[in-house]
């Protein structure tokens, strides 16, 4: 085999300052570029003619590989002219590609032996074959599962710590037949993660795992770049180092260093570098043309070409980019990055963890505390799903909010109508406000909703008059922080698409304001109430609640839903006692997913004046609990049990429809399904999942167990205010109460514990697990649920905590306990084993 595709294109946005002025894969690891290194690698195993493919800055790649003739190799180029996705980008290449080939990353540091993983590829066949490895944190990465053949199993990009089912990772290198370019469409998007083996693998065809032996680092961002530097400065990764060793120091050519200069640990020094007299270097790489002058020290830091540095300056545990002038007595901090032509003046002392830009200036003997950009959080993608979360004020700031704004307005474009909606909180409106200045700098208008709750806002998306919108609130799971989620033109989440655009246009340097007369307009839309009663009215019966002349008492939680949801319980003929009936989200409680809201005042009220039913709408009007006439408030695994059967028996009569649960819901779900022969599917535990489930037309209920419920035929998402509604209908056309229903169905225990397990453990657990599970009953939805003789146990990682959940299910709840201490052993030997 003698081709190669070297991915050369990406952004490198989490790798901001250093890759502001040139590409991410001419970023220089021990003074060569990351992608010089890959090229040979490519050439020790006599992959000599390369295509690259280029689009961000390619002039830069071009001007130093040129047609690859200095480098012993044949390289072409094929620039994209939009983002097509990795195997899109791959396909726009396919006239070089009629034979097999090998795609690698130009960005990645690695010394696999490609040999092997190319006579496996041969011996088995293989239309495609991926290069794994395993790592302790495999997040950012698709995650794989082969079988003893090393066929591929299963496939999963970027998995939350309860979708992880595996610390075996896709490194990003794939040895290919070129038949396999037929499946992808010509300059459309396509993902080889995401599109491309999913689509193998539904067909059957033969797709390949090789776990590849020896070193891989994907330098994804600015700390694994300082992981790559050092690994290669202490031998970690075999690749070729320039100069002359001497000692523990290589040296390049024509270096004037002073003898009384000293070096510690491991150095690398590139040409034509100068070193004064009683310089101190520990650690460090330093590039070509610098000069180092007397009395210097440097700590573990990476210097690239023609900086200088003046004299008795200190740096630890920094990077410095090209033509950077550091003056005399400068004390630079660690983790300090300043990208290429800054100048910093003698005497500045610079704090930890600050980044520069290109050509900015520090005034002599200034004291610089903060970045000198704006995105100093935002090193990371921005978004979980849909959501962006940060700190109130701090990360999430009104500067924060107006950037976002336009970047959101870039995405949906000039002149488009964007809704604006937020929570009671003080910080939400400044952010919301902040926001909308940002959509309106860019042409977008803005109607306002003001505040209004999210079941709310996707309604009035639903309508079809608007491009998108965007909801602030407080965050329900940690109230010092702010989330801002931005929803497309249906109401629902946007899609990692569009979320990437939005981050493309928040990062960078793109964004055009448009001309004063140009600006959006601020409008405040009407009569959204009185759609939404409407439409809430028309989608129940009516006639049958008000018949039952329910009373019902109703906390608010001090939330949103008691501002327009009496009036519906008005409609209904429902005799109510509210609670907490005004809005004041300084008496909003945190959240975290888990908790179960607690009203010791409406379960005392309701055994002592005899209403039927009792409900608790959280802040955010999305998630209820329910008190029975004795005043029990229900656990939500069995308030989920109690309005499925309900759902259930009100549609009887109705055929070829599904009903979805979260993977955490309880057993007798399935058992009560049975007796009206519905299909129950489980998916993730989260809301998002629960959304994504209503795609399919023929699922019409979906339950989670923290109180959210959804009803398809009114909304995608849960709706507290509907779900009380809705609960009301049922038990009108059933005729049962929920203390009947409590008693008549079946009942599972679980038992739920949690155990310390730090993040890089996390990976090889759920591998061990799936391995101890491989002759059981099991179930991969979401962490690994294993069943045996009736019971079932599930080994869930924490989505925010160095934790494992453990919960065991059983039919009686001495057995519940003894699975879950049974597995807590387990986990407690798999964590203590070698990687």
């Amino acid at each position: 085999m003698n081709k190669a595709v070297i991915m050369s294109g990406g952004f490198g946005t989490r790798l901001r300052p250093l890759t502001l002025t040139i590409p991410k894969p001419m970023v220089p690891i021990v003074n060569t570029p990351i992608m010089e290194h890959v090229i040979n690698l490519l050439k020790k195993y006599n992959i000599r003619d390369i295509v690259t493919l280029l689009y961000f800055q390619p002039e830069v790649i071009t001007e130093y590989f040129k047609d690859g003739s200095g480098f012993d190799v044949n390289i072409k180029y094929v620039l994209a002219t939009a983002d097509y996705g990795t195997a899109g980008a791959v396909k726009n290449a396919y006239q070089y590609l009629n034979e097999r080939f090998i795609v690698i990353s130009g960005d990645v540091l690695t010394d696999f032996d490609l040999q092997e993983a190319i006579d496996f590829h041969i011996a088995k066949n293989s239309l495609a074959t991926i290069l794994l490895t395993r790592v302790k944190t495999p997040l950012q990465y698709g995650i794989v599962i082969t079988d003893k053949d090393g066929r591929i199993v299963r496939f999963l990009e970027k998995p939350s710590w309860g979708e992880v089912f595996s610390d075996t990772i896709n490194t990003g290198i794939y040895i290919l037949e070129p038949e396999v370019l037929d499946l992808i469409p010509y300059q459309s998007e396509f993902d080889f993660s995401k599109d491309l083996f999913p689509l193998m693998l539904r067909n059957k065809m033969p797709l390949y795992g090789f776990i590849a032996k020896g070193y891989w680092k994907d330098i994804g961002n600015l700390e694994e770049y300082q992981n790559g530097q050092f690994d290669a400065l202490k031998g970690k990764v075999k690749i070729t180092i320039k100069g002359t060793k001497k000692e523990n120091v290589i040296v390049g050519q024509n270096c004037q260093i002073s003898p009384t200069a000293k070096f510690f640990g491991k150095v690398v020094i590139g040409d034509n570098v100068i070193i004064e007299d009683f310089a101190e270097i520990t650690d460090s790489v330093i590039g070509n043309f610098v000069k180092i002058s007397k009395g210097v020290r440097i700590k573990r830091t990476t210097l690239w070409d023609n900086v200088k540095i003046g004299d008795f300056s200190e740096l630890t545990d920094d990077v410095i980019c090209n033509d950077c002038n550091i003056g005399d007595s400068v004390t630079i901090a660690e983790n300090v990055f300043i990208s290429t032509g800054c100048t910093i003046g003698s005497g500045a002392i610079l704090a930890p963890n600050i980044k520069l830009w290109p050509m900015k200036h520090v005034e002599s003997g200034a004291k610089l505390s903060r970045s000198l950009i704006q995105e100093e959080k935002w090193q990371r993608e921005l978004f979980t799903g849909a959501r962006i979360t940060g700190l109130s004020n701090l990360e999430i700031h009104p500067e924060f909010g107006a950037k976002l704004g336009m970047a959101i307005g870039m995405t949906f474009g000039k002149n488009s109508n964007i809704i604006a909606s937020r929570d009671p909180d003080r910080v939400s409106r400044i952010i919301k406000r902040s926001i909308t200045a940002g959509l309106a700098s860019v042409g977008v208008n803005v109607n306002d909703l003001q505040t209004t709750s999210i079941p709310q806002t996707r309604q009035e998306l639903r309508t079809g008059k608007y491009a998108g919108g965007i909801h602030v609130r407080r965050s329900p799971r940690n109230p010092d922080k702010t989330d801002i989620i931005i929803f497309s033109s249906d109401g629902r989440d946007i899609n990692l698409s569009k979320a990437k655009t939005i981050e493309r246009f928040f990062f960078g340097e793109d964004i055009k304001r448009v001309h004063y007369s140009e600006v959006g307009h601020l409008y405040y839309p009407e009569r959204t109430n009185e759609i939404y009663i409407n439409r809430f009215l028309n989608s129940l019966d009516v006639g049958a609640i008000r018949k039952k002349n329910f009373r019902i008492l109703m906390d608010y939680s001090y939330g949103l839903a008691s501002t327009i949801f009496p009036i519906i319980l008005g409609s209904l003929n429902a005799e109510t006692l509210s609670l907490h009936d005004y809005v004041d989200a300084m008496k909003h409680k945190p959240m975290p997913e888990g908790t179960i809201i607690e009203s010791p005042e409406a379960c005392r009220i309701m055994k002592s004046l005899g209403y039927e039913l009792g409900f608790i709408i959280e802040p955010g009007a999305e998630k209820i609990l329910l008190i029975d006439s004795r005043g029990v408030l229900y656990p939500p695994q069995r308030l989920l049990t109690i309005v499925t059967k309900l759902f259930l028996e009100t549609n009887r009569d109705k055929e070829n429809y599904k009903i979805a649960v979260t993977i955490v819901a309880p057993m007798e779900i399935e058992k009560i399904a049975s007796d009206y022969n519905v299909e129950v599917v489980r998916i993730k535990n989260s809301h998002s999942a629960m959304m994504e489930a209503t795609r399919d037309e023929s699922v019409k209920f979906v339950g989670g167990v923290w109180g959210g419920f959804i009803f398809s035929d009114f909304l995608f998402a849960s709706d507290g205010m509907y779900s009380i509604g809705k609960i009301l209908e049922m038990l009108a056309k059933t005729g049962y109460t929920v203390e009947q229903l409590d008693e008549m169905l079946p009942r599972r225990f679980q038992h739920i514990i949690s155990i310390d397990c730090p993040w890089e453990q996390k990976g090889k657990v759920i591998r061990r697990a799936l391995e101890f599970s491989e002759g059981y009953q099991r179930q991969l939805v979401e962490g690994v649920k294993i069943f045996k003789d009736g019971d079932c146990a599930l080994l869930y990682p924490d989505l925010e905590k160095p934790v494992f959940q453990i919960i065991g299910e059983s039919d009686e709840y001495e057995k519940a306990v003894n699975l879950t201490k049974k597995f807590q052993t387990y986990v407690q030997t798999w964590m203590q084993e070698e990687f």
